[in-house]
């Protein structure tokens, strides 16, 4: 981490006022933000069973959870299925629908879950105790396995890594790679756990996944290690001139893709909370306004629905319109 270091002003000074005030604002106007009109108009896919699928594929469930199924491995990332990404359940923004695509007792048993860092948005405690015995293996950044330990996941399951450090899993590499953002779930333990992106590395595929990151060299390096990539999975949502060095915005989100060398990308981080001051649909907007500037091939699944990542008929609607 310290090569990147002096990338991250905000990360390590951000003051404790500033952050509290940043999220008071947030919480203020989070009720404001909320998309009803796609509540009522039951847009998001209806909830079913999960398939399972031979080709390798992903399914987006809002924000940064997904499934990724690649060469018969099924791995499960920041899978946050709760009602608010808060400490509490009375305070913090609602999840935009209550009702989500897929129930977790319907998801098959899974090879790993896969974790980018310890915020309430990416790390949840309900979802992590109704899943854990459906895993395996449980990955996480380093700092983040005591905590799971103490949930109840089997501490034999839970392995953790430093950036850079790669592990061959089942058949495939997978390499925990930087990012730029923090950690932290309360007043006084924030950066005392990492934070990372994700390589998943096949025969055949290859998947980058950003977590939460601002944008930076990072990218080009991990392209240049890693890359080219099938597909990213690019943070793109919550942001703001205030923390733009933690979150990237979305014109940003298209360059990292390029500078990755990825094929397909789809934007994550977004469609389930509101955690920032722009419109819900800001986001999508403009990612895939500056995709079509740069040319890039841009998926913008349903909450719920797959994508087969060599296909090249993917989605594309604008279904948040």
């Amino acid at each position: 981490m310290k090569k990147y270091e002096n990338q991250l002003p905000t990360t390590m000074t951000m003051g404790l006022k500033s952050m509290i005030s940043m999220l008071r604002d947030s919480l203020i106007r989070a009720t404001n933000r909320r998309p009803k009109a796609v509540i009522d108009a039951e847009t998001f896919l209806p909830a079913k069973t999960i398939s399972i699928s031979d080709a390798p594929r992903v399914t987006w469930f809002g924000h940064s959870a997904f499934f990724l199924e690649i060469e018969g491995k099924r791995l499960l990332f920041d899978p946050m299925f709760g009602p608010r990404p808060s400490p509490v359940s009375w305070a913090g923004t609602k999840r935009y629908k209550s009702n989500l695509s897929v129930q977790l007792e319907d998801f098959p048993t899974l090879d790993a879950i896969i974790i980018s860092h310890d915020h309430y948005d990416h790390l949840d405690y309900h979802s992590i105790r109704k899943l854990k015995d459906k895993a395996s293996r449980f990955m996480v950044p380093l700092g983040v396995r005591q905590r799971l330990i103490q949930w109840g996941v089997p501490s034999e399951k839970v392995t953790e890594h430093a950036w850079w450090e790669e592990l061959e899993f089942k058949g495939l590499t997978l390499a925990c790679t930087p990012a730029r953002h923090f950690s932290g779930r309360g007043l006084f333990d924030r950066d005392s756990t990492m934070w990372c992106s994700w390589v998943i590395a096949g025969r055949e595929t290859k998947v980058y996944f950003s977590g939460d990151s601002g944008y930076g060299p990072h990218f080009k390096e991990i392209g240049e290690k890693y890359g080219p990539f099938d597909l990213t999975m690019l943070e793109c949502g919550q942001y703001d001139e205030r923390w733009s060095s933690i979150h990237m915005m979305p014109e940003e989100t298209v360059q990292a893709h390029l500078d990755l060398g990825g094929q397909l990308l789809i934007p994550v981080h977004w469609g389930a909370f509101t955690l920032a001051f722009h419109a819900w649909t800001d986001p999508v907007e403009r990612v895939t306004e500056e995709a079509l500037k740069q040319q890039v091939s841009i998926s913008t699944p349903k909450i719920g629905e797959s994508v087969v990542i060599t296909s090249k008929d993917f989605p594309t609607s604008l279904w948040w319109r």
